[in-house]
């Protein structure tokens, strides 16, 4: 038996705060994860796609995006399970309905928690939410599911594990040791956004296209390819994600440091499917601070698919130098030494007075281009 194990593909999300052009390439990519995941199942024979929960942001999608998802899974030659979850729970009249009204013989919607016999002797448990948030535990139902002449049981559930580390009342919480509980061989978990193993047979897939900014997770999509050889699964990932979100915290002290960074970055990714969220710290000369800044607006931000740039903890001083090129005599040398006084001074105006000057610096060497 071998099978794909995904979940948490939030059909339709919005991606609100991106430009047009953005909100536009990462829906599609959305989209196009369904036929990665359909040609994965055949590349690597497996039968049947098992879809964790949340296939849609809402339980509400427009037409076009139910209908692009429906389209897409039938032309796939697999079995595709889908499972409600917290984003897109069954109800009555609701998003499943719709599907079920234009979905082909091989999209099986999962919206009563009743086993199903996926192929001899292998069965399927699934554990639909019907709300979308409940104090109960949803894999509780697996008790009640008969499984005559079962070699392989399945369960297939959305939902957090203890441990987590969430503050608060976690809602839709899964028994850690469930797989142990009901005599599963396997439980397929989505709601967790990541990969992660929680035991030998329990794992979460993670989702199959990145859509956030995520610390420490660099890597892209993916889905799980379930191989039971034998009594024991062998778990493989399968990658299918387009986009990489990468966040980077970069203490920086001058310019030729910054570049290294940046052109190291651009050597490591494929910047047009790359959105990067980049926080910036230290201090550095303002004639630095004003080249890393040209390289972030007229080069970086081009680059990338998306860039959100954090520098607030950039502090420019200038170098003597710097202080030369404001001494001129004129407007700006004498507001150049008006600041300069008040940051020796150091009272609670230095803040407001050292951002101001390095704005004064930077007129100034504009003003200084456009003479040239």
């Amino acid at each position: 038996m071998r099978f794909i194990h995904t979940a948490d593909w939030q059909l339709g999300k919005p991606f609100g705060r991106f430009d047009a052009e953005t909100r536009a390439a990462l829906t599609e990519a959305r989209f196009d994860v369904i036929d990665t995941l359909g040609r994965a199942a055949v590349e690597h024979g497996a039968g049947h796609i098992l879809v964790a929960g949340d296939v849609f942001d809402t339980e509400g999608p427009d037409e076009r995006t139910v209908v692009q998802a429906v389209t897409r899974m039938e032309r796939h030659a697999c079995r595709w399970w889908l499972l409600p979850g917290n984003h897109d729970f069954a109800r009555n009249g609701g998003i499943w309905d719709r599907v079920q009204r234009r979905a082909a013989a091989n999209v099986t919607v999962l919206t009563a928690p009743a086993a199903h016999e996926i192929a001899d002797g292998v069965w399927l448990l699934p554990a639909p939410l019907l709300h979308r948030h409940t104090l109960d535990d949803p894999t509780e139902v697996f008790a009640r599911m008969e499984t005559p002449g079962a070699r392989l049981r399945i369960g297939l559930a959305h939902g957090s594990i203890r441990g987590f580390g969430t503050q608060g009342e976690t809602k839709n919480m899964i028994a850690p040791d469930r797989a142990r509980l009901s005599n599963l061989d396997y439980l397929a978990l989505g709601d967790w956004h990541g990969t992660l193993q929680v035991d030998a047979r329990t794992w979460y897939c993670g989702t199959p296209e990145t859509d956030r900014f995520q610390p420490g997770r660099d890597e892209p999509g993916q889905a799980l390819l379930v191989d039971f050889m034998s009594d024991t699964a062998t778990v493989k990932p399968i990658p299918t994600g387009r986009f990489r979100w990468l966040s980077r915290d970069w203490p920086v002290a001058d310019a030729i440091g910054f570049t290294a960074l940046v052109d190291d970055l651009l050597a490591s990714c494929e910047p047009a499917a790359t959105l990067l969220r980049l926080t910036l710290s230290g201090v550095v000369p303002l004639t630095d601070r004003v080249a890393m800044l040209a390289r972030i607006e007229d080069d970086l931000t081009h680059r990338l698919r998306h860039l959100d740039v954090r520098d607030a903890d950039v502090v420019a001083r200038p170098t003597e130098e710097d202080l030369t090129a404001l001494s001129s005599e004129g407007m700006i040398g004498r507001a150049g030494a008006l600041l300069r006084a008040r940051i020796a001074d150091d009272g609670p105006d230095a803040p407001r007075a050292r951002r101001a000057l390095e704005r004064l610096f930077v007129e100034a060497l504009r003003e200084r281009g456009e003479a040239a």
